[in-house]
């Protein structure tokens, strides 16, 4: 590995990439999100926080390795306490961290989130700028994006330069070794200037990905307004020609699936929900490794259901555990669930 593979003075946190065709490559944020020590109270309301690793293409990372896959993960975290825990919790769970950077200036980003009373997820975001939106493409581990089966996305580092263009640069070289685009928007608005500048940034990569996973609210916003559960709303307004899947959660009633030959429904998998937190990112975590080992699923409807149900059984897990990353599930732990008598069939 090359001086040149990490700035800062973390080399002792990197591993080597692991010797995989199957190398899923995450790209984006990764942060220390502040969870209340009670549920159902509002930021304010909370008597102490608990942190926890968040960032939605981490987890992700952790999710594809803790199934047995390989994963890395390409971001920018702070040379402080915060940022050097992140690196030892991806090198904990096997996710190849080289690609990892450390700003000398700015910090490692925070998230206070919280699940009111209400039902409503409150974030109180701590980026001014944090490190992850100064990652430069200069920065970029191109050997390593280059081995990616699967480059996978959000649209957070969209928001800011340089974050922006580096994220832009990264996925035309992912492209150009013809890796597979994976793309999940991950709305957060209030990480944004303004509704229109989001939905503006959103679309702008839009046809740019292979495989793009939506939630329902989602489509409300991407669409302006209109019903989600329509397929001619989503086939016309969200399916581009060069799309080969497009994925609508729908939490615990599983998930729709868009091919550019059919289409159709898989139910979810049905558990007691204690925290929801990285239930999507663990539905996505489980549709790329399954893609990765086998891509033939796109063109293969009995494959892709079969995929979309081991997914969404990845999600249902994550809901009976709390936090994102501790409770990303085990190959064994998903299969046991689909062999139970709680499991829809394909």
């Amino acid at each position: 590995m090359g001086e040149n593979a990490i700035s800062g003075n973390l080399k002792n946190l990197t591993i080597d990439t692991k010797d995989s065709e199957n190398l899923v490559v995450c790209f984006g944020e990764m942060l220390i999100d502040f969870v209340p020590t009670v549920g159902g109270v509002s930021l304010a309301e909370a008597p102490a926080f608990k942190k926890a690793p968040g960032g939605a293409p981490a987890n992700v990372a952790v999710g594809v390795s803790r199934l047995g896959g390989s994963s890395a993960f390409i971001g920018k975290v702070g040379d402080d306490e915060f940022g050097r825990m992140l690196a030892d919790i991806l090198r904990l769970n096997n996710v190849d961290n080289s690609g990892m950077r450390f700003d000398h200036n700015a910090r490692t980003a925070l998230a206070f989130v919280t699940l009111r009373a209400d039902g409503e997820r409150e974030f109180l975001f701590f980026r001014h700028p944090s490190a992850d939106m100064l990652l430069l493409e200069s920065e970029l581990d191109k050997n390593l994006i280059q081995k990616a089966k699967i480059f996978h996305y959000g649209s957070i580092s969209l928001i800011e330069e340089p974050c922006r263009s580096t994220q832009l640069a990264a996925m035309k070289i992912a492209k150009a070794s013809g890796s597979l685009l994976s793309y999940d928007p991950n709305l957060r608005l209030p990480l944004w200037p303004s509704e229109d500048a989001a939905k503006k940034e959103i679309m702008s990569i839009w046809n740019l990905a292979d495989v793009i996973k939506v939630s329902e609210d989602e489509i409300t916003f991407l669409t302006g307004g209109d019903d989600p559960y329509d397929d001619d709303v989503v086939l016309q307004k969200l399916f581009h020609p060069d799309l080969k899947l497009l994925v609508v959660s729908e939490g615990p009633n599983g998930c729709r699936y868009y091919t550019q030959e059919f289409k159709g429904r898989v139910g979810g998998v049905k558990v007691k929900p204690v925290d929801t937190t990285g239930a999507g990112d663990s539905f996505v975590s489980g549709l790329l490794n399954s893609l990765a080992s086998d891509s033939t699923l796109l063109k293969d409807e009995k494959k892709l259901r079969e995929a979309l149900l081991f997914a969404n059984a990845c999600g249902a897990i994550t809901v009976t555990e709390r936090g994102a990353i501790p409770a990303m599930p085990s190959m064994d732990a998903v299969q046991n669930l689909l062999s139970s008598s709680s499991a829809p069939r394909s």
